[in-house]
């Protein structure tokens, strides 16, 4: 079980909050960091000092870790022309050293949209959006050398685009796809995902959708595996005390992260991560970790609950 660190980080950091948090996930042993893609903070946070863009994030953290992979959970198809996104991705894949894992969703939080003025259609439009954006995006990255890429859709068209640059890791950096979709989306993740994530799911949920996804799979005649993971908070502590200290930190009761997250002592937190791998079948976890000040907590993770993982 591979665990990766996972932020938030327009409920309030800048950069170099988000490169501290970065450099505890490569020292304390975890296997990537990654950052949501929003410009506008949810509920109570105060979004100070203000949002940071998600790939000029990453490729800064690029240069400044080693180990670690770094990726989106997931970037918004909203934000950015397919085209120009995949040479954000391919560059910041490049500067890397090919580390970049690339989680992409159809967009979702209108609030963000309005404030900005970013165009967020009714859903049909919005997936036959994304669906285009998909395959204008890896087609530029799977694209040789020396050849060029062309694209007719409803949404974009594309007329003898080189496809350059290309990624670090050829042909194209890990694509993960997720969410509840109970059709479209398996089918999109037959089709394109090398991961599929199941965010902030219950068991029964995911697993449940874990079944769509292979059932699409199958009908589209995929022959190679699809890895599965989840996204959870986590609330880590020695002791009840800081567990609940660790959850008042993020405006949250131990009962409700105990069921719906992973919160407890490394002990029980290493006993949930065993039966939601036993009943799930995934392989990677992303720990949704909301206060990004608190490096102890990475290190607590790193050192009694990921060593007693496989």
């Amino acid at each position: 079980m591979e665990l990766r660190i996972f932020t938030e980080p327009q409920q309030g950091a800048d950069y170099e909050d988000l490169l501290r948090v970065a450099k505890a996930t490569e020292d304390n042993g975890f296997g990537a960091f990654f950052r949501s893609d929003h410009y506008l903070k949810m509920g109570d946070a105060s979004g100070l000092p203000g949002p940071t863009d998600a790939w000029l994030t990453l490729a800064g953290l690029a240069r400044e870790t080693s180990t670690i992979r770094l990726g989106t959970l997931v970037t918004a198809a909203t934000f950015r022309h397919p085209s120009v996104l995949a040479i954000s991705v391919a560059q910041a894949d490049r500067m890397s050293g090919g580390r970049i894992d690339f989680g992409f969703g159809s967009g979702w939080y209108a609030d963000e949209h309005t404030a900005y003025g970013i165009d967020l259609p009714q859903t049909k439009t919005l997936f036959d959006r994304y669906t285009e954006q998909l395959a204008v995006i890896t087609g530029l990255w799977d694209t040789p050398e020396g050849e060029t890429f062309s694209f007719s859709g409803d949404h974009y068209t594309l007329d003898g685009a080189p496809g350059l640059p290309k990624p670090a890791q050829r042909p194209r950096p890990p694509v993960i796809l997720g969410g509840g979709g109970k059709k479209r989306t398996p089918a999109l993740a037959a089709q394109y995902a090398d991961e599929f994530n199941t965010p902030f799911m219950d068991v029964e949920s995911a697993v449940a959708q874990f079944e769509r996804v292979d059932v699409a799979a199958k009908e589209a005649g995929r022959t190679t595996p699809i890895r599965r993971s989840a996204a959870l908070v986590v609330a880590v502590g020695r002791d009840d005390a800081e567990i609940s200290r660790r959850a008042a930190a993020i405006g949250r009761e131990v009962p409700e992260l105990k069921a719906n997250g992973l919160a407890g002592t490394p002990a029980e937190v290493v006993d949930k991560i065993g039966a939601w791998r036993e009943k799930t079948g995934v392989s990677r976890l992303y720990l949704q970790v909301l206060d990004l000040s608190d490096l102890d907590h990475l290190e607590l993770i790193g050192s009694e609950v990921a060593r007693q993982l496989d």
